[in-house]
Parts: C-alpha cells; structure tokens; sequence
C-alpha cells in the first residue's frame, strides 16, 4: 500500500534549511559562472541520444514520442549541450562557454541535481578551476582525485589487463599481471610519486606526464593522483578529475570528445553539496 504522503525511492524532496541551501548554492553559482564568462543553458528532459552516452543502457529511463521513436529521460546534460550548441544553436551563437543548473534522472526513480559547465575547446587547467573556484565559493574544499582514462585503456588493450578488473579496482588482480612495471604503477597517489617515470613504457609513460604536467598546471592543496581509474562515461578520452569529501562524490569533469567536438567540463553534484553544508553547519552549532 502507497500512503498519499509517500515519494519514490531515490527522489528529491527540499524543504526547510535544504530548500534553502539549495537555493542559495544554486544562485552564488549562476552568478560566479557567469562572471567567469559562461551563459546559461537549459536543455530539453527528452532526448533522443542519452544512450550513446553510457555503456551501460540500465540506468536511463525510456519513454517513447508521438512517432513511437524512443526517448529517454535526461540522464546526462553534457553530450545535449554539446549537440544542441553545435548542432541546434550552430552560428546564432558564438559562445563557448555554457552552464547548466537542471536534474537529472535514472532508473529507476533517481533524480540527481546537477550544476554543470561545458567549454567547448577548453582545457584541463581551465575547467578544473573553475570547478575548484566554484566550490571554494560555495564554502567546500573536498580533495581532488585526477586521472587519465587513456592509461586503464592501453592496459586493456596493449597489456592484456582486462577491462572490468580495471573498472571495478580490483588492485590484487591488477598486480598479478606480468608486468615488471605495474606494481610502481599501481602505488602512485601522490604528485611526488610522478617525479621519476623512466620504468614506464613509453606510452604508458607519455599519459602519465599529461597528469604531472595538470598536477602542476592546476593550484590545489588537496589532490591526489588515481592512473588507474576508469570514467564509466563514454566520452571521457583524457585527463579525468573527481572530488570527494570523506565517502561522497561533489564533482566530477575532464576532457572529452562528442561527435568530433573536443571539450572540457565538469558537473557539480548539488544534493551532496546541501549535505556537506548541513554537516558543516550542525558542527559549527555543536561546538560552539
């Protein structure tokens, strides 16, 4: 039995200091990116190409249109804006920086706010600060993990690694592979670890100087360094950053090509960020 007052699993209900958190994240943001030189963009909740973005189908929600072509629920906002820009908008615009302030939804019932930004042609350095920027303006300074999917990927198909050891971390599994360099591989964390990458075969070696070279290029006290993580996102093709704070992900972002456009964004994750807020101020209340 449903009672009337009863909401799905997994959806969003804001009230109270929430609401207002919500409220006042969502607008120090809108007001910094665009400061920063970002318009705004708010994409359709159907599309028809959210499934070229996830390898896998499960979590988009499917509906279908007046000519029974199959739609889905927004589940990502990136590879829309992207399109919709380049495609839709074409010469009417000539920006190359968008935000995005807008849910998201996956199945089953799972709705998930986002603040997002897309630079089409950016960088690594440049989106990673905007990102580090917008927290900090929010009042949160999590750590930041950086990572190259290019490494997970040449392991897979140049060194017999499989792919799922990799996607889900297994480290013993990892290191059994006959490798003489993997075990090096494997215990870096730390920028200092990159200092000496001469063990390293070439390629191998040429993807991790392009994290040292963002290590250095991006001014952050809280960083750590993961070669061996794997994007689940499709697009994702480079350098690759998430941020944490204690076990929950704020942001995640990198370098990603869609549809031969070449770009850089990231997408903060807004309901985690209430929490972390919350937390920090019942802590404040706590000890005073």
């Amino acid at each position: 039995m449903i009672f009337e007052h009863e909401i799905p699993s997994g959806s969003r209900l804001y009230f109270g200091t929430s609401a207002k958190l919500k409220r006042e994240i969502e607008f120090v943001s809108a007001e910094m990116l665009e400061n920063l030189g970002f318009e705004e963009i708010v994409t359709p909740l159907f599309s028809y190409h959210q499934h070229e973005c996830f390898e896998d189908k499960k979590p988009l929600v499917r509906l279908n249109d007046e000519s029974n072509h199959e739609v889905t629920l927004r589940a990502d906002s990136t590879a829309d804006v992207v399109r919709i820009v380049t495609k839709r908008l074409g010469r009417s615009t000539g920006s190359k920086k968008w935000f995005y302030i807008q849910p998201t939804v996956t199945f089953p019932t799972r709705e998930q706010y986002q603040i997002g930004a897309e630079i089409m042609g950016g960088d690594f350095g440049e989106i990673v600060r905007s990102a580090t920027m917008l927290l900090g303006e929010i009042g949160i300074e999590p750590v930041m993990q950086i990572a190259n999917i290019r490494i997970p990927q040449l392991l897979n198909e140049k060194y017999g690694v499989s792919l799922g050891i990799l996607k889900s971390m297994h480290v013993e599994q990892i290191m059994q592979a006959d490798l003489p360099w993997i075990d090096q591989l494997v215990r870096i964390n730390t920028v200092a670890d990159l200092e000496s990458l001469e063990a390293f075969p070439s390629d191998i070696r040429e993807e991790l100087e392009k994290i040292k070279a963002a290590t250095q290029n991006v001014s952050y006290e809280k960083m750590v360094v993961s070669p061996l993580f794997y994007a689940k996102m499709r697009y994702y093709d480079s350098l690759t950053f998430r941020m944490f704070e204690e076990n929950s992900l704020l942001a995640t972002g990198g370098i990603y090509t869609i549809d031969g456009v070449e770009a850089a964004g990231f997408a903060l994750y807004t309901d985690e960020c209430i929490v972390s807020k919350m937390n920090r101020n019942k802590a404040e209340q706590d000890g005073q």
